[in-house]
């Protein structure tokens, strides 16, 4: 049977242009993209843009353009990010596209058509930059969370969906299929709003408001609601409803988004197909957001990246292999350009460029640049062994969304590598034989971490090969030790494949600590303990560390913000218990990785040096509140 693969980005609003958050999310899908097709896969992978809606208007009307004028010069310059950073997409949709109207209306028609859309009044608090309406319990001191402003006090008449109709069915299919939304944690939210009602959906803006959007079909005095209209584009660029790419990829569609745009993809979006009776999607994968210095980005803190400048000074392949390796998909990771080149010296240039320069060059001085194949002996069994399983594991470990702990298993072979030449030492071996062996073993197992890095690195590893003598390779190709023919011959000349760069790191000198300073426990000013930010926190989920067996996971909820919280309490508490439960939160501790998840405070607990408790406020008091 044909293995099929459809991945998607969602489709970037054009308010603004392209930024970190998008490029991360992009190489992600890309990355799995690759891999898939590596992977004997017939592979679907889309992005584009969302162009319509009130934001659009008013972005374009402050830069004095029409909105097509507008939304033609941002998306072309998407297309110009995702060339700078290789990506490869098969399509690239963009909602004012006739092929993308024509399946919104006449979905939209479908569902009317089946009494699942209805008119009616609504007064609510509207936000313009969510593009929604709010509810009291959404907002944080009465203002969106997301966007810092209060919002509009609206009346209007729009059309609605009956949302709310498929909710059952919705919590139902999530709590069936534990793989739909994932990692676990989003599903487990998902669910927690599915407890309750989440009422019908305004699908319309009335176009005396709102003109720049798809008009509807039966009313062309109302413009379909953004979300309504961008959401199809998953279909719709396929060729809904009887495109063969339809018929071919549908079926196992994957979503990859960012966890703010959770609620329209895990609820708007099913209950929008299920009105339809369109097959519900396979997956949808949830990726944490990248703060900068602990922080979530943002222009007036001063602490925006630009991923593309940093293109420019390390390559996209850097950067990409960066974003990919730093952070386990699903969580909060920090990032920095220190970050970036730490990275790029210690994994790139010391442990992969130095490996392959080396062993160019003794295959070039010993042997003339020809390898000869012979049967691996005692010497090579560790290499033999990892490189044959090496492909396999790597395999597993994308399809769990493991994307980091991918590279690192291939990271790891490499270093293996490094430590077989250095045992071997092909510099003192006298037996012609037994330098043909293991300089051999070593061109064969860079030939295998040239495709299986691929993905994170397309040019880069491609690059490799040619240092190698090589062309394009599949992941079949690798599964097994020995793919080189006897007599294979490496180019004479090869450039330096990651050259160093130069650390940015400013030492800090500490003074010196005697370990009485150390046992001492100092008495403190009230202006001190003034600085700790305590604050009560509710937990909202809890999973365990994928990388440590005695740490949790924990997000909170401090008042309407997000935070993610590492802490040793395995031993202690089983995650059911602490979940619901109110704790005490020092919310201004700087962020910390541990064991790859960014912790964004610590929780107050006491111990007797055997048993652990956290400290619990009455719960009486609100997440969010501070302790004084």
């Amino acid at each position: 049977m044909e293995k099929t693969f459809y991945v998607t980005t969602p489709i970037y609003y054009v308010n603004a242009e392209p930024h970190i958050g998008h490029a991360y999310t992009t190489i992600n899908a890309d990355f799995l993209a690759r891999w898939k097709r590596l992977d004997g896969y017939d592979t679907f992978f889309l992005t584009g843009t969302d162009e319509h809606g009130e934001k659009i208007a008013q972005a374009a009307a402050r830069a004095g353009m029409e909105p097509q004028q507008f939304v033609d010069e941002v998306s072309a310059k998407f297309k110009k990010a995702w060339e700078i950073l290789h990506i490869s997409y098969d399509d690239f949709i963009r909602t004012t596209e006739p092929r993308h109207k024509k399946v919104v209306q006449q979905y939209l028609q479908e569902i009317y058509d089946r009494g699942d859309i209805y008119y009616g009044e609504y007064e609510g608090l509207y936000c313009v930059g969510c593009e929604r309406f709010l509810t009291e319990k959404e907002l944080v001191d009465g203002k969106c969370p997301d966007h810092g402003v209060e919002p509009e006090l609206r009346r209007e008449g729009n059309y609605f969906f009956k949302m709310e109709k498929y909710r059952t069915w919705l919590r139902d299919h999530i709590s069936k299929n534990p793989g739909f939304i994932r990692p676990e944690r989003y599903s487990n939210e998902v669910l927690s709003i599915l407890s309750e009602p989440i009422g019908d959906l305004s699908i319309s803006r009335p176009k005396s408001r709102v003109s720049w959007g798809i008009e509807l079909p039966w009313d062309p005095n109302h413009v379909t609601y953004v979300w309504f209209d961008a959401l199809l584009n998953y279909v719709s660029a396929l060729g809904y409803p009887e495109g063969e790419r339809y018929r071919k990829y549908w079926p196992v569609a994957q979503h990859m988004i960012g966890k703010d745009i959770l609620k329209t993809h895990a609820i708007f979006w099913p209950t929008m197909l299920k009105a339809g009776v369109v097959e519900i999607y396979k997956h949808l994968n949830v990726g944490g957001h990248l703060l900068a210095d602990g922080r979530k980005m943002s222009k007036s803190l001063g602490n925006v990246i630009n991923p593309f400048e940093w293109s420019e000074r390390y390559g996209p392949d850097a950067v990409r292999y960066y974003l990919l390796k730093e952070t386990p998909y699903g969580v909060d990771g920090v990032v920095s350009e220190q970050g970036l080149v730490e990275r790029y010296n210690a994994d790139l240039a010391n442990d992969l460029g130095n490996l392959l320069q080396r062993v160019r060059t003794m295959v070039i001085k010993y042997r003339g640049g020809l390898l000869h194949r012979r049967q691996p002996g005692p010497g090579e069994e560790k290499v033999v062994r990892a490189s044959g399983s090496l492909a396999a594991r790597v395999r597993n470990l994308i399809d769990e969304l493991k994307f980091n702990q991918a590279l690192e298993e291939v990271l790891q072979f490499v270093r293996l590598l490094n430590r077989y030449v250095n045992e071997r030492a092909p510099w003192k071996i006298k037996d012609e034989e037994d330098l043909d062996r293991v300089l051999y073993t070593a061109v064969d197992g860079l030939r295998t971490v040239s495709v299986l890095l691929e993905p994170a690195m397309p040019v880069k590893m491609a690059e490799l090969r040619s240092a190698l003598g090589l062309e394009k390779l599949s992941v079949a190709d690798v599964e097994d030790w020995g793919g080189l023919p006897d007599g294979h011959r490496l180019p004479e000349e090869a450039p330096i494949l990651f050259p160093k760069v130069e650390s940015k790191k400013t030492e800090q000198k500490s003074a010196p600590t005697g370990k009485a300073d150390k046992d001492r426990v100092a008495t403190i000013e009230y202006d001190d303990f003034a600085k700790l930010d305590l604050r009560v926190a509710r937990v909202v989920s809890v999973e365990k560390h994928p990388n440590a067996d005695r740490l949790l996971v924990l997000r909170l909820d401090v008042g309407g913000e997000e935070r993610t919280v590492v802490g040793g309490l395995a031993e202690h508490y089983r995650p059911d218990e602490l979940e619901g439960k109110l704790v005490v939160l020092l919310a201004n501790l700087k962020p910390r990785k541990l064991r790859g998840i960014v912790s964004q405070g610590m929780l107050l607990a006491a111990s007797d040096g055997n048993t652990l408790a956290l400290l619990t406020p009455d719960d009486s008091v609100e997440p969010g509140a501070k302790i004084s």
